[in-house]
């Protein structure tokens, strides 16, 4: 694959460094804290850009070649402490064999829907080597070409978050017709859950056979459930996905937003590090979940947006709360906004290295 490295481009030796982001991952000292940024391959880097002028969203996720050319162009910039495989939680979907759009300004839109039991029945478990080849492709072409300087994380939606589009057709404001389904008819709503459980999980572990470092699973919508409807309908679910993954060959990130009120039953799941959105304090999630976890996070996306002074306020703030938990992987509370200068970006993860030195 042929490329052309940024003028910018931050090298990182192959080594200690380069290990900083597995380590604080499972609570192991670092020489200073590591940082990247979720979205951080994506349309505030005119590089993206410029690829996106010609190719569609989905074609980029669907070619190895130009899905691992965008996953590194936040590595050879910025400077982070590990690259994250470009593409979406929703290609999986696609394979089970529902039609899949995006439409600029409306996001996904999903061509087929799941109403009940017998939708369910009709949704094919796909394999990963025959099915989504092309996401292993490309994990395997990004491990030669990041050549030990970074570490690679792969990502999946988890079930709950995954239903929700399906049932939906695509985002919802409100989650009516979800939230109708797991209380009318409870029994459709599992079967959905546990057959995206059984994609998931076997879609993950051929991931980290292809040679992804880490896992990064992504409920995005978990937030909109109580404590007790999030723990009997969804925990089991989230469960079976991480039923024996191996843990040692790669750690486990759980993302939930908006997930204040979950923490007490997110403590429960057997994960490494526990990703807090920026509605949470870290010091705060750090006392709700004790110290059997890596917290990641929480600066809010935004905050990339203000002057210099006030994002380096920010970012001491979010660095000095994340010191209440057992590691800490700075992150943002959610995916970086399209409308974030690459100086900002570039500005924050120097701080980040600067403020977050073990010896600060």
């Amino acid at each position: 694959m042929k490329r052309t490295q940024s003028p910018s481009a931050t090298r990182l030796p192959v080594g200690e460094t380069s290990d900083r982001f597995l380590k604080a991952c499972r609570r192991q000292k670092v020489d200073r804290l590591p940082v990247w940024m979720m979205r951080q391959a994506g349309r505030y880097l005119p590089e993206y850009r410029e690829i996106r002028s010609r190719h569609s969203f989905l074609d980029m996720c669907r070619t190895p070649e130009l899905a691992a050319r965008v996953t590194l162009q936040p590595i050879e910039r910025l400077g982070v402490d590990a690259a994250i495989l470009f593409s979406d939680i929703l290609v999986p979907v696609a394979a089970m064999g529902v039609p899949l759009r995006f439409e600029e300004g409306r996001g996904p839109v999903l061509g087929r829907v799941v109403r009940d039991r017998s939708d369910v029945g009709k949704l094919s478990v796909p394999d990963p080597a025959k099915d989504l080849g092309f996401v292993l492709e490309a994990i395997r072409i990004l491990r030669k070409e990041l050549g030990g300087r970074v570490p690679l994380i792969g990502f999946a939606g988890l079930p709950f978050t995954l239903a929700s589009y399906i049932v939906e057709g695509g985002k919802s404001g409100d989650f009516a017709r979800l939230k109708g389904m797991m209380a009318d008819d409870p029994a459709a709503f599992s079967a959905l859950l546990d057959r995206l459980a059984t994609v998931t999980s076997a879609y993950i572990r051929a991931q980290v056979e292809a040679g992804a470092q880490a896992i990064q699973l992504f409920d995005t919508w978990a937030g909109i459930l109580p404590p007790e409807d999030y723990e009997r309908s969804v925990l089991p679910h989230t469960l079976k996905v991480l039923e024996g993954f191996p843990r040692d060959r790669a750690p486990v990130i759980h993302y939930g937003g908006d997930c204040r009120r979950l923490l007490p039953v997110l403590k429960k799941l057997p994960v490494d590090v526990l990703s807090i959105d920026h509605r949470t304090p870290l010091d705060e999630a750090a006392a709700a979940v004790g110290p059997g976890f890596a917290l990641q996070g929480n600066l809010d996306p935004e905050s990339l947006l203000r002057p210099a002074a006030e994002l380096e306020a920010a970012v001491a703030d979010v660095v000095r709360r994340g010191r209440s938990a057992a590691a800490h992987i700075f992150n943002l509370g959610h995916g970086i906004l399209p409308s974030t200068s690459p100086d900002a970006a570039k500005a924050l993860i120097a701080a980040v290295h600067r403020l977050g030195r073990r010896d600060a």
